[in-house]
């Protein structure tokens, strides 16, 4: 408390994302309304009962949950079955801001949004294809997998237009010779314009067409599409490929030549493919290219978005979308007596919108930092401003506690995942679903997320409700109607005795039957990208951070002591006129900002590279159509001296 009372909230807003985590563990409910200068303390039951008395007076349709990647199966599931049985549709989480555009553009290919394979088909590859990604810094245990299939003759190919030292050397810890003498960990390494991966892969697409190596079994028994697909690749011209992906056709040809012999190829790709207005047509080419050599529908090949450690892919298992499966509504509707709304909800930019325009009057966040996530920090500070009640769940501070306020905020402390008393379950990105027994609680004041959410429904609905909302208090309780009412899920009723953990049935593709109307896999039109006309920022993560949270300043694999800073290429600041260390202002269509420090790296001319989410401030709201992920990689930008 002492906290609080000694810093403001003018203060907070002046605070890095860094000093905000820093600053401790949140202990008891916190509440700031309009008159306030600083947060104040509140009571579990006023806290509770202020959100419930807040809802019963809200419509529906102007209320918003929003769910990050932190939190358990279990507690995604319940406060998205309150949100459900209050009558909202506005149910979103944090995919809509990374690997959106992965979901819809693997449901369009094979009709499953997740990964094709599970991790033990990596073991058996021998190619890589890992594209926009930097799993040195994000994925850490892949490396040891990278490194093991380059010590056994495959092959790595990286596509990004920033060379991360990472994925050229790197020690892997469990390993003597690599934590010696450090490992090479990929074979080419392209560096094409930002956000023109789809061109490079069409390339590759029609190169191997060219030389007569597509798997012709396979693309006319097991896919639909391959002659559009085939005639659009004949129709494009190498010229217009090389401009538009800004890549020669020496390295086109050679990575052709590294596809063309492999027997087993896994497409791995992060947030470098999905953040552009075209993320979802570059999904679409990853799975066209598989589609070519048949590495589509058996073991060791395949596609792989390499999603976050935490449990955002169950999250969105959980029903945790605007719109539900409909096997999912039909079973709730059934289970619970209940009916629930139809009407369209709204994904996570739309309800931020809605709020703009005075029509969301309640917030309720499950983790996260739905703030710092936007583009367009200046935007989403005013639309959150405008909604009545802000109801964050939080183990630390962040910048949305600090900045994005609604008229009333309210915080409440809750238990990381490694304390809960109770197991909980996580589904990573292979489709595993996975057991935690939890730890002991580090301080007391924060309540587990289940026992939030269930005594706030409890206050919500109170008699009458179709319900027993402190039955599911109980963490088995919930994981039994996760098994009736989610495909795939059938096997958690059991996992309290059997402790049997398991992958989910129907996601994953061994054999060429795939999960569409059809049973055929689907090829996509090929759309190039307009090569970019001047420079273009890509906003990426540091090594000490995880999604907005901020750990440490520094960003070891790339050489960085401080986060105010464009990196660029040497050329570019020399054809600017810049020097190292040089202060500059960094502009763009909705903002500037001023005394960033330039500084050198080993990025594709054209491109510069700020660190987010302090760099939102400039990144507009443009996004995917398709997906509706904000383009957090392409930003046009000018840079100026000061």
């Amino acid at each position: 408390l002492s906290f609080f009372a000694e810093t403001s909230l003018e203060d907070m807003a002046k605070m890095s994302p860094r000093e905000l985590e820093c600053s401790g563990r949140l202990a008891q409910p916190m509440i700031a309304g309009p008159d306030d200068t600083h947060y104040r303390s509140i009571s579990w039951d006023a806290a509770l009962d202020k959100v419930a008395a807040k809802l019963k007076q809200t419509d529906p349709k102007e209320a918003f949950f929003y769910f990050s990647g932190r939190s358990s199966n279990e507690a995604g599931f319940l406060l998205q079955l309150a949100a459900r049985i209050y009558g909202t549709n506005h149910v979103n989480n944090c995919s809509y801001y990374c690997h959106q555009a992965s979901g819809v553009g693997l449901t369009s290919v094979t009709g499953s949004g997740t990964a094709t394979i599970v991790l033990e088909d990596l073991d058996g590859c021998d190619l890589i294809f890992l594209i926009g990604a930097n799993p040195a810094s994000n994925h850490p245990r892949l490396m040891r997998t990278i490194m093991e299939l380059r010590r056994r003759g495959g092959k790595v190919i990286v596509i990004n237009p920033l060379r991360e030292a990472g994925l050229e050397r790197f020690k892997v810890p469990s390993d003597w010779r690599s934590l010696l003498f450090g490992s090479k960990m990929c074979d080419m390494y392209i560096q094409p314009h930002a956000g023109a991966d789809s061109a490079l892969l069409a390339g590759i697409a029609k190169a191997i067409i060219e030389r007569g190596a597509v798997d012709q079994e396979f693309v006319e028994n097991c896919t639909e599409g391959w002659e559009d697909f085939r005639s659009a690749a004949a129709d494009l011209t190498w010229d217009d490929i090389i401009a538009s992906s800004g890549v020669s056709r020496e390295e086109i040809d050679a990575a052709a030549d590294l596809y063309e012999t492999s027997k087993n190829t896994v497409f791995c790709w992060a947030m470098g493919v999905t953040h552009h207005e075209g993320g979802t047509e570059t999904v679409q080419m990853i799975g066209g290219l598989a589609m070519t050599r048949g590495m589509l529908g058996k073991p060791n090949a395949g596609l792989l978005p390499l999603r976050g450690h935490s449990n955002v892919q169950g999250i969105g298992s959980m029903g945790v979308v605007p719109k539900l499966k409909s096997a999912v509504f039909a079973e709730l509707e059934k289970q619970y007596g209940v009916t629930l709304p139809t009407w369209a909800g709204l994904d996570t930019l739309g309800c931020l919108d809605a709020a703009q325009e005075g029509e969301i009057r309640f917030a309720f966040c499950l983790g996260g930092n739905l703030y710092g996530s936007n583009p367009d920090a200046s935007y989403a500070k005013a639309a959150m401003a405008k909604i009545d009640l802000v109801v964050t769940l939080s183990t630390t501070l962040n910048t949305g506690h600090a900045v994005g306020l609604g008229k009333e905020s309210l915080i409440l402390p809750v238990l990381a995942r490694d304390e809960e008393q109770q197991p909980t379950t996580q589904e990573s990105m292979f489709n595993y679903v996975r057991i935690s027994d939890g730890g002991e609680e580090r301080l007391p004041g924060p309540r587990s997320e289940v026992s939030v959410i269930s005594d706030m429904a409890a206050r919500l609905f109170e008699e009458g409700s179709p319900i027993d909302w402190e039955g599911l208090r109980e963490h088995g309780q919930i994981r039994k109607a996760i098994a009736r009412v989610v495909p795939g899920y059938k096997e958690l009723e059991d996992v309290d005795k059997t402790k049997k953990e398991f992958h989910i049935e129907g996601r994953t593709f061994h054999k060429p039957k795939f999960a569409t109307n059809s049973g055929l896999a689907r090829f996509h039109p090929i759309r190039l990208p307009k090569p970019p006309a001047g420079m273009q920022l890509i906003t990426v993560r540091s090594e000490g951070q995880f999604n907005t949270v901020v750990y440490e300043e520094e960003d070891r694999y790339r050489g960085q002591d401080r986060r105010d800073i464009v990196m660029l290429c040497q050329a570019d600041i020399d054809r600017l006129g810049f020097e190292v260390d040089q202060r500059v202002t960094v502009s763009s269509a909705i903002g500037s900002m001023k005394g960033q420090l330039v500084r050198a790296v080993d990025v594709r001319p054209g491109c510069a590279v700020m660190y987010f989410p302090e760099v939102n401030v400039i990144v507009p709201r443009a996004v995917d159509p398709k997906s509706q992920t904000p383009a957090f990689k392409s930003v046009a930008i000018e840079i100026s001296a000061e």
